[in-house]
């Protein structure tokens, strides 16, 4: 199949590599002329604007869109939608926000064209690995798109989840429970690093215990443990952690729904934390603990 990209970022770019890899031509395009010239040295159809993209595809033309989510993914669809045809597909592969699909394929079939979302897993190690996809749509689309997915995926990596937004839904969760998981396994590494035995202990080693038959095994723990080998304190990163606002939105629907995630809930405030420097909110735990109690205080600067 012959497929448009836009986006050549980490993901776009290794995406693209591999559904080249499997046999698919790709034409691609990216604001940067480094990255369309990098696609292009790789056996990608280079495009200089996203006209041109779309002129270069047979139809019905399969477009699939790799941007961060929001008024870069909005703005690229507005350019589409000038450039398309009925019968023609977008893609939004992106960490988008399932009620903008909604909007999205409805805006999209009132002109004929059909809409896919994409729940994309894997990150760097994609390429290598596949890509675990997690998809919303018509199944007739889908049907005719599967071979671009089974490329991308690893074997039964990927899924149809139900229409329009269920696709982006499931990733927002996977991204929620990702949050929980990834709190648990800090705050179990940070008590051994504080523990009686700390001196003695190999964290990297004991991640590496874990992945051999324990239950708590993982690619996040394996991941953690490369990490621990290079650096064993971690001491060449800082405790700030961002967030790509998943994690948000599952607990934004959580509470629309009534339903409790409290471990994914805190995992989400503690990023937020993460990010403030002596926080206003222990300043004041301090000063009622002093005033009520007489204990005593760390003076600022």
């Amino acid at each position: 199949m012959h497929i448009g990209m836009i986006g050549l970022g980490k993901m776009g770019m290794n995406m693209s590599r591999r559904l080249m890899q499997a046999g698919h031509k790709v034409s691609a395009f990216d604001r940067s002329t480094d990255a369309v010239k990098a696609a292009e040295a790789d056996g990608a159809l280079a495009a200089q604007t996203i006209a041109g993209l779309v002129s270069s595809l047979p139809s019905p033309r399969p477009i699939w869109i790799m941007l961060p989510a929001g008024n870069p993914v909005e703005e690229t669809i507005t350019l589409l939608k000038a450039c398309l045809s009925p019968g023609d597909i977008i893609i939004d592969g992106g960490n988008s926000f399932y009620k903008d699909d909604l909007r999205r394929d409805e805006e999209l079939r009132s002109v004929g064209l059909n809409y896919i979302d994409a729940g994309v897993s894997g990150g760097v190690w994609g390429l290598k690995n596949g890509y675990a996809l997690m998809l919303g749509g018509d199944e007739t689309v889908y049907r005719h798109l599967e071979p671009v997915f089974a490329a991308l995926a690893p074997k039964e990596g990927y899924m149809r989840c139900g229409p329009a937004g269920s696709g982006h839904f499931v990733k927002m969760i996977h991204n929620g429970i990702e949050y929980g998981l990834m709190e648990a396994y800090a705050e179990g590494f940070e008590l051994l690093k504080a523990s009686r035995f700390a001196n003695g202990l190999d964290l990297a080693a004991i991640a590496h215990v874990w992945n051999n038959g324990s239950v708590v095994r993982s690619w996040l723990l394996e991941l953690l443990e490369d990490a621990l080998v290079k650096d064993k304190d971690l001491s060449t990163l800082s405790g700030w952690v961002d967030d790509s606002g998943e994690g948000r939105w599952t607990v934004m629907e959580a509470i629309e729904r009534g339903v409790s995630l409290p471990v994914i809930t805190e995992s989400l405030m503690r990023r937020f934390r993460s990010r403030q420097q002596d926080p206003f909110a222990e300043k004041v735990l301090a000063a009622m603990r002093a005033e009520f109690g007489g204990h005593a205080v760390k003076k600022g600067g």
